[in-house]
């Protein structure tokens, strides 16, 4: 980090172009450390700097790394065809800096997705190299039996993939609920798996990524938050 012209702090942000910017530095719109700054061309080092536009204080944020507790039908796509987009659940300064969602969830699926706008972190963690631990709980048409947890173990061959494909763990929640652990990130992954042990899913919740779980970020349906550098050395895997 450096020191930056205000205006380019502001744009770096995702809080619009250069001269928009400029307009609401020279409204008395932005404030750094109390005082309203009208000057656009004043720096300031961007290492632990806060700023308040509009009455709201950010902290200044070089890349963003966000968890987002995705509702049903939104798409993790940046031009979304069927249903409103997920990044619509967020601020509108996230769509300025390119935040896109690592990886995807079905419109339907619920559950933990993270986003950001550092392109090396969105492909590390999108890779199927990395082995990252994603837990699903899932719910089934028919009944779950131990003979469906078996197979999905031992592994169960899909359309198209060269060899089959098992659960890192699988087990009975209740009668129609199954908790199921996947490392590869196939296409459709549980929702396939359960078709070709005989189930069909009716409901998927993705509840944790590596060691980073729904829960202990306390985020309800649409709530999202920013990972601090403790979180994100939870999605590193063991």
């Amino acid at each position: 980090m450096s020191k930056m012209s205000l205006d380019r702090i502001l744009q770096s942000q995702g809080f619009g172009t250069r001269k928009w910017c400029r307009e609401l530095i020279a409204d008395g719109e932005v404030a750094v450390g109390g005082e309203v700054i009208t000057d656009y061309r004043a720096g300031f080092e961007t290492a632990g700097l806060s700023f308040t536009i509009f009455d709201e204080t950010w902290d200044y944020r070089e890349h963003v790394y966000i968890a987002l507790n995705k509702p049903a039908n939104f798409e993790c796509s940046r031009k979304p065809s069927h249903h409103p987009g997920v990044l619509t659940l967020l601020p509108e300064q996230f769509t300025w800096r390119d935040v896109q969602p690592v990886g995807r969830l079905d419109h339907d699926t619920t559950g933990l997705l993270l986003m950001s706008d550092d392109g090396a972190f969105i492909h590390a963690q999108s890779s199927p190299r990395r082995h990252v631990p994603k837990l699903y709980t899932a719910t089934t048409h028919a009944p779950v039996t131990d003979a469906l947890v078996q197979q999905l173990l031992g592994g169960v061959q899909l359309h198209d993939e060269p060899a089959p494909l098992a659960a890192v763990s699988c087990k009975k929640l209740d009668e129609h609920r199954i908790e199921i652990v996947l490392e590869q990130g196939k296409y459709h992954q549980v929702k396939r798996m359960l078709a070709a042990a005989g189930n069909h899913c009716e409901a998927l919740q993705r509840t944790m990524i590596g060691r980073l779980s729904l829960d202990g970020l306390g985020l309800e349906e649409g709530e999202w938050t920013f990972l601090e550098a403790d979180q994100l050395a939870l999605l590193v895997p063991d």
